[in-house]
């Protein structure tokens, strides 16, 4: 088993000089790939040499690891060639991805590996290219998707014990690895392959909760067939807690004392598996930026000591329709729509000074000139979109699937529908008549807007689970509209991340009864259905939710572009059906990544779902636009 360290390296802990850098031959990692290593036995290996120093090995060569992440689920498929070459072009010779569960199951027992979610696709290709590959399939991968990668049927039972050996949560487990890991076995390296290592849940010594979950991952790996190194991902208090005989050492080294931490696992090759070269924005907070000179300084230690590492992220993407996570710091927060992170290569595939920087390293020490960098995407700018139709949202019921009838509301993750795994992502609607105001009491997660009839009442959220029904004459229809905005991806809180409405909701203490439950998934069925509907001409204003529907005018060559939505307030953009995902005007994230390959030359259909109030018109730029 190989170690595996994520540091934070100390500025005075480097060689003398960074101009005079040159890789150590035994460490060459330029040579060795897919089309050159026709003999495969060994795979990727651990040697020590006789002063004790461990290093990797792959077919008996000696071997360094210099990895990106780049994950398939993040990046249009047309894109993928192109992402992977410019990986290739920077230096690196292998890509890491995560595998979501969340995604490829998101209904029990029907499985999705088809067009972005094509993992065997992606993985050939990189063959293809001349990139190793080490898969990262969980079943947990944090990873900021929501419920850490973790399906939200799973939510069902609130005894699961997610990330347990408990027994319905292992027999989830089990059925999915069924399914994934025949499809892994012929891309591992003995049997012709790129895949050099797969990686044993993740970062599971932050959550350990259970002694015998991680042996138990391992072996059901190594039971179906996995034979290529097994490798986890942990931090430094973490690593012996939760690695068992697994062996990582640790997310930061803070100090020259970091190397104690080594103790029993000195015979082993360090590797950084996830060097942060960025990270995450979240809704209403700052963008994040890291400095270029910092990453290629550091990586340079890497490289001058001979120690394997991947960066996270080489290229982050798209947290495309509602697979963003979210986390919980004083409240739920949740991650934005774009997963650049501030990563060597931008959402859209573009160059950065951390690229260019880090190509320059990467040449420096390598034995063979660098491939030549990839043309970039052209972008542009198209004609403003008027969305001059419009369809209130409780205009849209009776063109929905038929609604859940039930005598108390349950979470989306409940409902029955969905072969009986309830819903994954999107909106719910309760309704139930009312024939009294007072004090309504609900527990709602994330965020839901209140009606009596039409007339917008107020909010409920995690902080504010009461609100003041004016008084009524006769009976009126309650309407409750709640958003699942991301599954917390981190922490024993995944536990209790059902979204909706539970069953207690009263006014004046009394149980309301009789709900009557939409669901409102928006995916490409959903649209499809909307079609048939009677859309009118929109007004210039309007309050409350509804959807806008407009055509964006591309003309014969369709490429990439960002819409930027100037005086909307907080909704999704789907593109002929597309989800591209979420915007809000708090921030940081201001403009949405629309992929060329999604449109069709001339004309596209554009809906925007917008819940507070109708902005005017809907702007396309060639480069995304941040608020700090």
């Amino acid at each position: 088993m190989a170690i595996f360290f994520l540091p934070l390296v100390l500025p005075g802990f480097a060689p003398r000089s960074e101009d005079s850098f040159k890789s150590p031959a035994r460490f060459s990692w330029s040579y060795l790939n897919p089309s050159k290593l026709k003999k495969r036995s060994v795979g990727l290996s651990t040697e020590t040499n006789a002063h004790g120093q461990a290093y990797f090995t792959l077919e008996g060569h000696k071997f360094m690891i210099v990895g990106g992440s780049i994950h398939y689920f993040r990046v249009p498929r047309e894109y993928w060639k192109d992402r992977l070459l410019k990986l290739q072009a920077c230096g690196f010779n292998t890509v890491t991805t995560y595998i979501p569960w969340n995604l490829h199951e998101q209904e029990r027992g029907k499985f999705d590996f088809s067009e972005i979610l094509d993992l065997e696709a992606y993985v050939l290709l990189a063959k293809t290219l001349g990139l190793w590959v080490i898969l990262r399939p969980g079943p947990y991968i944090c990873a900021e998707v929501d419920l850490g990668g973790l399906p939200s049927w799973l939510l069902r039972n609130p005894g699961s014990n997610l990330r347990t050996t408990n027994k319905d949560f292992i027999e989830a487990v089990d059925k999915y690895f069924d399914h994934l890991i025949p499809k892994i076995l012929p891309l591992q390296y003995r049997r012709g392959g790129p895949v050099i290592a797969v990686q044993v849940e993740n970062e599971y010594g932050s959550f350990r909760n259970d002694k015998n979950y991680m042996e138990y991952i391992k072996k059901a790996l190594l039971n179906r067939g996995i034979v290529e190194l097994l490798l986890t991902s942990d931090n430094e208090s973490g690593i012996r807690i939760g690695s068992r005989k697994i062996s990582e050492l640790g997310e930061r080294w803070r100090t020259l004392l970091a190397f104690s931490l080594m103790g029993s696992f000195n015979d082993k090759p360090i590797m950084i598996m996830e060097y942060w070269t960025g990270w995450y924005d979240s809704w209403g907070s700052k963008h994040t930026e890291k400095s270029a000179n910092e990453i290629r300084r550091t990586i340079y230690r890497f490289f001058s000591y001979g120690l394997s590492f991947n960066v996270y992220m080489f290229h982050g993407g798209t947290n495309f329709g509602f697979i963003n996570g979210g986390y919980h710091e004083n409240g739920h927060t949740n991650v934005v729509t774009s997963y650049d992170y501030d990563a060597v290569l931008s959402e859209a595939g573009d160059y950065t000074e951390k690229y260019f920087k880090l190509r320059k390293l990467f040449a420096s020490g390598s034995a063979r000139p660098l491939p030549p960098l990839p043309r970039l995407i052209p972008k542009a700018v198209y004609p403003s979109v008027n969305l001059s139709f419009y369809l209130p949202l409780f205009d849209i019921l009776p063109y929905l699937n038929k609604p859940v009838m039930l005598e108390t509301p349950v979470t989306m993750e409940n409902l029955p529908i969905n072969n009986g795994s309830g819903q994954p992502f999107g909106l719910v609607l309760y309704e139930t008549s009312i024939c009294f105001g007072g004090g309504l009491s609900a527990s709602v997660h994330d965020s839901a807007q209140v009606f009596l009839n039409d007339k917008s009442i107020g909010i409920l959220d995690e902080n504010n689970e009461f609100l003041h029904i004016p008084k009524i004459q006769g009976c009126q229809l309650l309407r409750i509209l709640v958003e699942n905005q991301g599954r917390i991806n981190f922490s024993w809180r995944i536990q209790s991340e059902q979204k909706g409405l539970n069953e207690a909701v009263t006014i004046n203490g009394t149980l309301l009864r009789n709900f009557t439950i939409y669901s409102l998934d928006m995916k490409m069925s959903f649209f499809e259905r909307l079609r048939s509907a009677s859309w009118r001409i929109a007004p210039k204003t309007y309050k409350g939710p509804a959807f806008y529907w407009g055509s964006l005018n591309v003309g014969s060559f369709p490429t990439d572009t960002f819409l930027h939505l100037p005086n909307w307030h907080y909704g999704f953009v789907f593109i002929n059906g597309r989800n591209l995902g979420r915007y809000w005007d708090i921030g940081p994230q201001k403009t949405l990544y629309l992929p060329g390959p999604w449109l069709h030359p001339e004309d596209n259909d554009v809906i925007v779902f917008e819940k507070i109030e109708k902005g005017f018109y809907i702007q396309t730029r060639k480069k995304p636009q941040l608020q700090n």
